[in-house]
């Protein structure tokens, strides 16, 4: 079923099998304050060979653990917000039990630096590789990371991007969007300076070099072509935001 991006819709009827639905409904549960019992269940008791989209397709696997890493931000900041809120947040939040899958317990730090971002570390600019790599990263986790994630992913942060419910089918197209629309509101150009969000710093080698975040923010219009201004990083806001849900 495709659903306009941004949009909300009711969940579909579908099998308890299928991880793409279950964590694309989860979330739309989450937003329109239903339920969630039903897909967290099945999502916790999904056998191996349930996931097994999950393994061998990119657009599913990028579909379900951003579906999964956002569904899991709101499940932390409605029953546990006080880890956000205390100062060892990169410790207690992002390292405590955010959702369950297939028997396993994951933080928001293994999805995103374990899984989405194929096992790199959340330390070192995005260079450095994660160094202890479970068994079940290594059999979920993405093959190379797609820089579009960090336009996609919300940790609960007022800084973070709007959550959507991202679908296999239309992974590339509703990533490509999301970046724009966040791009249009953070990054701004003028006198030979570019300033962009700090996920570009932090993850640097995410996309590559300075010169490929050049290239990047080409594509996405926010420099012109030919251009190559000095990079600025803006600070972040950590305030915490449940709920920012694209409209």
């Amino acid at each position: 079923m495709t659903v306009p991006t941004g949009q909300a819709r009711s969940s579909v009827a579908v099998p308890d099998t299928d991880p793409a639905a279950l964590a694309q409904n989860l979330l739309v549960a989450c937003k329109q304050g239903e339920g969630t019992d039903r897909y967290r269940t099945a999502l916790a008791e999904a056998t191996d060979d349930d996931l097994r989209p999950v393994r061998a397709d990119r657009s599913t696997a990028l579909s379900f653990w951003l579906n999964c890493y956002n569904a899991g931000t709101q499940f932390l900041l409605e029953d546990r917000p006080g880890l956000y809120e205390n100062p060892l947040r990169f410790l207690r939040f992002f390292r405590a039990p955010a959702i369950t899958v297939g028997g396993t317990s994951l933080s928001l730090d293994r999805i995103e630096n374990g899984l989405l971002r194929g096992g790199r570390s959340k330390y070192g600019l995005g260079y450095l590789p994660k160094i202890y790599v479970t068994e079940f990263e290594r059999r979920y986790r993405l093959e190379r990371c797609d820089p579009r994630i960090h336009f996609a992913l919300n940790c609960g942060a007022e800084s973070c991007p709007a959550i959507r419910a991202y679908e296999p089918d239309r992974i590339d197209e509703q990533l490509d969007l999301a970046t724009r629309h966040y791009l249009d509101r953070t990054a701004t150009h003028d006198a030979g300076t570019v300033r962009v969000p700090r996920v570009f710093l932090w993850f640097r080698g995410d996309f590559g070099s300075r010169s490929d975040i050049r290239a990047f923010l080409r594509r996405y219009d926010v420099i012109p072509d030919g251009a190559a201004p000095k990079l600025r990083y803006r600070s972040w806001d950590w305030s915490k935001a449940p709920g920012k849900f694209a409209e």
